[in-house]
């Protein structure tokens, strides 16, 4: 069983959000969701509400044996604090898994790494990452297995997503 670590905020996705996590958690998975703050109350796009689990300065990427990155608005705000940007990328440079969809991959510009990632995300976001390095493709999921990276464009994607992020963790 592998420790998965959610980073989100308000405006997340909300299916991209629990799809992930019930594949994770019926694969048996430890899900744990992280925030600003432990206990902070997080609603989704479409009215989800989920309780943050952790705050981001009581984990560490070793805490962890992946990370999950829901869509939605949530990482366009979560960009903007270098505490989540520091996290999402200790776990590149460490190597362990990292799973991404539509919006979520835009945490990936502001590490630095993106230049070093073969991905792909929504409509928008992929000129951002291709003009930042980033091998950028349209298909329903992307997965890098060099760094260990899964990702993929939108809610229609989630199947072919959730399906290779559970069969990565199988791997470990």
């Amino acid at each position: 069983m592998s420790k998965v670590a959610v980073v989100v905020t308000n405006d997340v996705e909300d299916v991209e959000y629990t799809s992930p996590v019930e594949a994770l958690e019926k694969a048996g998975h430890d899900v744990r969701t992280i925030e600003k703050n432990a206990g902070n109350q997080i609603t989704g796009k479409h009215g989800l509400s989920i309780q943050a689990d952790k705050g981001i300065d009581e984990v560490s990427a070793n805490d962890f044996d992946a990370l999950l990155i829901p869509g939605g608005f949530s990482p366009d705000q979560l960009r903007a604090d270098e505490r989540f940007v520091a996290f999402v990328k200790d776990f590149l440079l460490s190597n362990k898994h990292v799973f991404a969809i539509c919006h979520g991959p835009q945490l990936f510009i502001q590490t630095g790494l993106a230049n070093q990632l073969k991905l792909t995300a929504f409509t928008s976001v992929r000129p951002d990452l291709y003009y930042a390095g980033a091998q950028v493709l349209d298909q329903s999921v992307v997965v890098d297995s060099k760094h260990q990276l899964v990702t993929s464009r939108t809610p229609d994607d989630l199947p072919d997503f959730n399906r290779e992020i559970t069969a990565a963790l199988a791997k470990n």
